[in-house]
């Protein structure tokens, strides 16, 4: 039997079916899309590969995608239910509290529903970072469970792995980014000028912020392949791969940790939400090292 039930809101970006196959609980984020001035709210709850596909050709074609945080009502209804059904300990996993303050708010609907039931407790992770570091987390968090760690220690276990996550994010077009609040004007339009591909990070407090700048995606490609080679994956051999529906530099990426590390990384489309901020045909690496988080830079 599980010593604790593990949970995550939607940004980890992991398969519907991956989640339900593992027992995860998912509480799903909304999203709203306006297209020709009609508003359509949607949840992120996609479970099949051509609805992420549809996504990012409705933005390539001039669709417009909102996001907000997940707020305290949609979290409480999420662990009361499980309290309800006879959870105790729980790992929940949030977004980046760089990016949202989700982490606060499950925190306080966690302890809320403590209050009617007291022998349920949370443990809330704040992964600092989304997407495929959060996701990784979520995953390395499944493996602790299933070795028959408590929820203590998959907790502890994950904390001290995040500040070594790695990630290199390339966004086709920065307005996305600008537009969400994620990355400043200046950025922005740096990104515009010439083609020049920022390559995008997570600081140490899980906010994002430009590494570097290069020309064209195939250096963008040539300059995560540079770094992975010099401050290559750890043992636990934890590379990710998210794209946005650019499947051709995402497979490049693949196939070089496949030739160059001998084992075989996950790639998956983003979700919407994140989605939402990075547009389409962007492209990302996660991966575990055995430094700390941007040591090279």
């Amino acid at each position: 039997m599980d010593k604790f039930t593990l949970s995550t809101d939607s940004t980890c970006d992991l398969y519907r079916d991956f989640i339900e196959e593992n027992g995860i609980r998912l509480v799903s984020l909304t999203f709203t899309v306006e297209k020709n001035g009609v508003l359509e709210d949607r949840k992120d709850a996609f479970t099949s590969y051509d609805q992420y596909l549809a996504f990012y050709d409705e933005l390539r074609a001039g669709a417009l995608s909102r996001t907000s945080m997940l707020n305290y009502e949609a979290h409480y209804e999420h662990f009361r239910k499980m309290a309800e059904e006879g959870a105790e300990d729980v790992l929940h996993f949030t977004i980046s509290s760089g990016l949202s303050p989700t982490k606060t708010v499950a925190a306080k609907a966690a302890a809320d529903v403590k209050k009617d039931f007291p022998r349920f407790n949370v443990l809330v992770v704040d992964p600092l970072t989304a997407t495929v570091g959060q996701g990784m987390l979520v995953r390395i968090a499944l493996e602790q469970r299933n070795a028959g760690k408590t929820a203590q220690e998959a907790y502890d276990y994950v904390n001290g792995l995040r500040l070594n996550i790695q990630h290199y994010i390339v966004a086709d077009d920065l307005n996305y980014l600008k537009r969400g609040g994620r990355l400043s004007a200046l950025s922005a339009a740096i990104g515009g000028m010439l083609n020049v591909k920022p390559i995008i990070s997570f600081d140490n407090e899980g906010k994002l912020f430009v590494i570097d700048k290069v020309r064209g995606v195939k250096k963008a490609i040539s300059y995560i392949k540079g770094k992975m080679a010099k401050n290559p994956p750890s043992a636990e051999q934890k590379v990710c791969i998210v794209h946005t529906g650019n499947e051709e530099a995402a497979e490049e990426l693949a196939q070089f940790v496949r030739e160059t590390f001998s084992f075989e990384p996950s790639v998956t489309i983003m979700g919407p939400v994140i989605g939402s901020h990075v547009g389409p045909d962007a492209f990302a690496v996660g991966y575990l090292s055995s430094v700390g988080r941007n040591a090279d830079r």
